[in-house]
C-alpha cells in the first residue's frame, strides 16, 4: 500500500472528528451582521450616515472601472454635502493581488485614514477587508492567512457591493490572491464583517449580462452549500433556502433586463442571505475546486463555481435526495405528486438548464490535462481541512471531475484497471439500484 494511500485514509477517518468539533464551535460563535440599507440610493445613504461618525479620514477602495462608470458618486458627493474627508485607491484588480492590497496598506498610513469604505465587486470588499486589519495591526496581508490571525480588529469597514453574488458584504472571510504562488489565500475573522452595507440597485443596472450571470450562480453555489453542508443550522438552511427562491425567481430577469430594478434588488439581497448563512454554515467541494481554478487560471470565482456546481451535486447526490428535494422545492420545481427522488432529480437538472439560460459554458478552455492532478490534490488538501462537506472527495473523484472540463480537443481515454477504480465518480441519483437511494445522514 503505497504512503499516500495510507495518507487518505488516515485522513478519512480523523478528519470527521476534528470537523465534527469545529462544527459545535461554528454553531455557537457570535458572528455579527451588519446593518443592512436596501434599495435605490442606499449608496448616498451609507454616505450620510458615515458622515455622521466623525472620521478622521475614510480610505475609499474600490476599481478603475467602478470609478469610470461613475459608481463612487451618491457616496462621495454626500461625504462631500457632509464635509466627511475621503481619498480614493482604485487599483484593486480582479482576485485581489497581495501586491494591491500591500499599496492600500501603505495609503491608508500614509493618509492617516480610521476607516475604510469597498465601493466594487467581491475583490474590492475583500481587499478592503484585508486592507482595514493589516494597517491596524502593522502586518503584512500574508501574515494574517488563517483564522482570527490579528491581535486588534480592523479599522470600521463599510462595504456597497456592485455586484450581486460574493455576499462579502455580509461575511467574516477575505479571499485574496498570491500571483507569486498562483494561489488563493483566506484571512478570516469576526471582526471583518462591515459595519453597515448599503444594497443599491442603481449601481448595477449596468453590469454586462455574463457577469450579473456569474455573480448570480455564485450566490447560488453559496446558498447550495451551505444548505447541504454539515454545519447547518436552522437558521442558515432559512436564509439559503431563502437565496436559493429568490435567485430562481429573479436571477433569470435580471440577466435579461439589467435595468429591472426589482430584480436587482432582489438579487442583492439573496446574495447577501447566502453570504450569511455560509459564513456561518461554510462551503464545499465546488469551491475547493474553483479556488485552484482561479489561482492557476485567473478564472472568474463566479464563473468556476457555476461550471463546477452542476457536476459536483450529481457526483454527491446519492446521500442528498431529501436536501435536494427540498431545494427543488424552494426552487418553484415541485409538482403535488412529486417524491423526493423526482424532484432531487428535477433539481439537478435545473442547475445546469439554469447554467443554459444564462450563457454559460459547460467547458473551461484554459484547463490543461497535465495541471489536473496537481489542481485535484490541492482541491481534497483544501476541502479536507476546511469545509463540513456531505461527501469527502478523494483524488481520484476530483480529477474526474475536472476532466470533465477540458474542452473536448483535449479530453483523454481514462486510465484502466486499478487507476481507473480510483478515479470513477460517484453515480448520480438517478442512476442508482432503488436500494441505495437514501437521503442524508
Amino acid at each position: 500500500m503505497d504512503s499516500s494511500l495510507i495518507g487518505d485514509m488516515a485522513r478519512a477517518f480523523a478528519l470527521p472528528k476534528i470537523k465534527q468539533a469545529a462544527g459545535v464551535i461554528t454553531r455557537r460563535l457570535p458572528i455579527p451582521q451588519p446593518l443592512l440599507l436596501v434599495g435605490p440610493g442606499a449608496s448616498a445613504r451609507l454616505g450620510q450616515a458615515i458622515a455622521d461618525f466623525g472620521h478622521r479620514k475614510l480610505l475609499l477602495v474600490s476599481d478603475p472601472v467602478v470609478v469610470k462608470l461613475g459608481l463612487l458618486l451618491p457616496l462621495t458627493q454626500a461625504l462631500q454635502a457632509r464635509g466627511c474627508p475621503y481619498v480614493v485607491f482604485d487599483d484593486i484588480a480582479a482576485d485581489a493581488p497581495l501586491p494591491q492590497i500591500e499599496q492600500g496598506i501603505a495609503r491608508f498610513k500614509a493618509e492617516r485614514c480610521d476607516a475604510v469604505v469597498a465601493v466594487g465587486g467581491g475583490s474590492v470588499i475583500d481587499a478592503a477587508k484585508a486592507i482595514a486589519l493589516a494597517a491596524v495591526n502593522d502586518r503584512q496581508p500574508r501574515e494574517l492567512v488563517g483564522y482570527f490571525k490579528g491581535r486588534h480588529g480592523p479599522a470600521p469597514i463599510y462595504a456597497v457591493p456592485t455586484t450581486a453574488g460574493t455576499g462579502s458584504e455580509v461575511t467574516v472571510a477575505a479571499v485574496i490572491a498570491d500571483p507569486a504562488r498562483g494561489s488563493k489565500l483566506v484571512i478570516a475573522d469576526t471582526r471583518l464583517v462591515p459595519t453597515i452595507a448599503a444594497l443599491d440597485p442603481c449601481l448595477m443596472t449596468d453590469l454586462p449580462p455574463h457577469i450579473t450571470a456569474a455573480t448570480g450562480m455564485d450566490a447560488l453555489t453559496h446558498a447550495v452549500e451551505a444548505y447541504i453542508g454539515e454545519w447547518g443550522t436552522a437558521q442558515t438552511d432559512r436564509w439559503a433556502l431563502t437565496a436559493v427562491a429568490m435567485i430562481y425567481r429573479h436571477l433569470p430577469t435580471a440577466y435579461r433586463d439589467g435595468a429591472d430594478l426589482a430584480a436587482r434588488e432582489q438579487m442583492s439581497l439573496a446574495a447577501a442571505y447566502a453570504g450569511l448563512a455560509f459564513t456561518r454554515a461554510n462551503v464545499g467541494n465546488v469551491h475547493a475546486i474553483a479556488h485552484q481554478l482561479g489561482g492557476k487560471y485567473h478564472v472568474p470565482h463566479g464563473l468556476a463555481n457555476a461550471l463546477l456546481l452542476p457536476a459536483v451535486l450529481r457526483w454527491c447526490a446519492p446521500g442528498l435526495t431529501d436536501k435536494l428535494a427540498m431545494l427543488a422545492r424552494h426552487a418553484g420545481l415541485a409538482e403535488p405528486r412529486d417524491r423526493p427522488l423526482t424532484l432531487a432529480k428535477k433539481f439537478l437538472a435545473s442547475v445546469q438548464a439554469l447554467n443554459d439560460t444564462l450563457g454559460i459554458t459547460r467547458q473551461l478552455d484554459a484547463l490543461q490535462a497535465a495541471d489536473i492532478p496537481a489542481l485535484a490534490a490541492a482541491a481534497c488538501d483544501e476541502a479536507d481541512m476546511n469545509y463540513p462537506v456531505p461527501q469527502r472527495m478523494t483524488q481520484g473523484d476530483c480529477e474526474a471531475l475536472l476532466r470533465g472540463l477540458l474542452p473536448a480537443q483535449l479530453v483523454t481515454p481514462v486510465a484502466t484497471g486499478r487507476a481507473a477504480s480510483r478515479a470513477k465518480p460517484r453515480q448520480a441519483a438517478s442512476a442508482l439500484p432503488a436500494h441505495r437511494r437514501r437521503g442524508p445522514r
